[in-house]
């Protein structure tokens, strides 16, 4: 049986980005990086399932997701729109394949971010964030999900990359070998998460820098 749980509050972090924090089920535990399926507890939306990425801490008293909407489509994500504090959300087991296990650069697009999140915001509330770095890719700034508090973390280590502005202080275009060659080196780990062309363009970039299947850590959406 799913956890029923009740909306505690709804704030739009960009122009469709929702981030959503719900009640925290008796026992409900992850590891930052996994994710659940969640459905809207009404009628006619109880089976219609979505993944989504827990990006709150693990000890935090509430579950936070970070979900970009589209409401064009008419489908979950425009309905999680709709919602009202106390509307209730079902969130079923927790599973994904994003795990921490080393210092490395984590590499997103787009709503490919909110793993990271959840990793990048428990390594630093541990004070562990070392060396890490992020390559961020965006269409346009106002698509940067939580920038101020994602570069409070990193302070300098931190790419942004934008395919449809040029912008003093961004990397222009999409993610290449000559933007990630710096950081990807011997005995890092790398972390790619995003649509299935990005991921698809990455990894054949890491093939090119000959970095190791067992390296990489990946989960497409």
């Amino acid at each position: 049986m799913p956890n029923q749980v009740k909306v505690k509050s709804i704030t739009k972090v960009t122009h469709d980005v929702l981030q959503i924090r719900t009640e925290k089920p008796s026992g409900f535990s992850f590891i930052p990086g996994q994710a659940t399926d969640v459905a809207i507890n009404k009628d006619g939306w109880q089976d219609q399932l979505r993944t989504f990425t827990m990006t709150s801490l693990p000890e935090a008293p509430f579950i936070e997701f970070d979900i970009k909407t589209y409401p064009e489509h008419n489908g979950v994500t425009n309905q999680l729109l709709q919602l009202s504090v106390d509307d209730e959300l079902l969130l079923h087991d927790v599973y994904g394949d994003i795990e921490y296990k080393g210092e490395g650069v984590f590499i997103a697009a787009g709503a490919g971010l909110t793993p990271f999140l959840a990793i990048l915001r428990h390594l630093n509330a541990t004070g562990k964030i070392g060396e890490n770095v992020l390559v961020f890719a965006n269409k346009t700034r106002e698509d940067i999900v939580l920038k101020d508090e994602l570069e409070n973390i990193l302070h300098t280590e931190i790419i942004h990359v934008l395919s449809d502005e040029d912008q003093p202080g961004y990397e222009h275009g999409y993610v290449t070998k000559e933007i990630l060659e710096p950081f990807v080196t011997d005995g890092k780990f790398v972390y790619v998460c995003g649509p299935p062309p990005m991921m698809k363009a990455v990894e054949g970039i890491l093939q090119q820098l000959h970095i190791a299947e067992d390296r990489i850590v990946k989960e497409g959406f």
